[in-house]
């Protein structure tokens, strides 16, 4: 399993929403990087879903549902979307301040490119920020 952290702007789409309908087909998404990211997600990955702007910290764990498709969003075949659905709300939010604090987490891709919207989470920047969330 791997995983991964998306983002949204709480104003847009917040992970209450996510919650509400119980699933969301992860759409929209423009950024040649964060492309590769969705395609290589698989069914049952885990991410980390992080209000941006707005907030700006992680708020809870969603799972991918369906594997890369066709974006409905765009006519462009090039552009893909996921299906994911929430796991659990953190216990305690983790802020980017935290997270920058926290030398451990010095080349996690929010610190290094924080703007990238889909984004790699090693299991070691994992399992720690899971600690900091204060979840086993």
């Amino acid at each position: 399993m791997a995983y991964w952290l998306v983002k949204s702007e709480p104003s847009t789409y917040s992970w209450d929403d996510l919650v509400k309908e119980k699933q969301t087909c992860w759409s929209g998404v423009r950024n040649y990087a964060a492309r590769i990211h969705l395609n290589n997600m698989k069914k049952g990955d885990e991410m980390f879903f992080y209000h941006s702007n707005e907030g700006t910290c992680i708020v809870g764990i969603a799972k991918v549902i369906k594997e890369a498709y066709h974006d409905p969003t765009t006519d462009d075949e090039r552009w893909v979307a996921v299906d994911i659905k929430p796991v659990k709300k953190v216990k305690n939010p983790v802020t980017l301040e935290a997270i920058k604090k926290d030398k451990r987490l010095a080349e996690m891709a929010l610190v290094r490119i924080g703007r990238l919207s889909v984004q790699p989470v090693t299991e070691k920047e994992w399992k720690i920020v899971m600690g900091l969330a204060g979840e086993k």
